[in-house]
């Protein structure tokens, strides 16, 4: 039997980062407010009042790559934003492909009517949201 966990998900970005909530019993997520402060103490004093509110037992990071797999800059930049919330909170990181998530939002007619805009941060926190379904897929999968 699987257990039951709250996970929050992070879509890391230089100017902004996208954040969702889920619970793996029903493996779906809503994205949340996205984080949007330029300096790291403000920004890690936001995910603490988030990790403080939703209490999960797991943080998920989106790792971007290039499309054949290959790794990049902001790849570095993921698994060290990824290192530093383990060092400061102490939760596991579970890594989650994140190579398409945004193609597919952007693909997504029903998306694109909503009024979640690229400039605002929601297609962060959506794809924070998607890249933590894939997470509850994957361990469910695995299990």
């Amino acid at each position: 039997m699987i257990k039951a966990i709250t996970a929050l998900a992070f879509d890391f970005g230089t100017r902004r980062i996208g954040l969702a909530v889920g619970n793996s019993i029903t493996g779906s997520s809503q994205a949340l407010a996205p984080i949007t402060a330029d300096q790291d103490d403000v920004r890690f004093a936001l995910i603490a009042a988030q990790i403080k509110e939703w209490a999960p037992d797991q943080l998920v990071v989106g790792l971007p790559c290039h499309p054949d797999g290959a790794e990049h800059a902001m790849t570095v930049k993921a698994r060290r934003f990824g290192n530093q919330l383990h060092g400061r909170f102490s939760l596991p990181i579970a890594w989650v492909d994140e190579r398409y998530t945004s193609a597919v939002l952007e693909s997504d007619p029903s998306f694109k009517k909503s009024q979640v805009s690229k400039k605002d941060g929601g297609l962060d926190s959506e794809s924070a949201r998607l890249i933590l379904e894939q997470y509850f897929l994957e361990r469910l999968s695995s299990k």
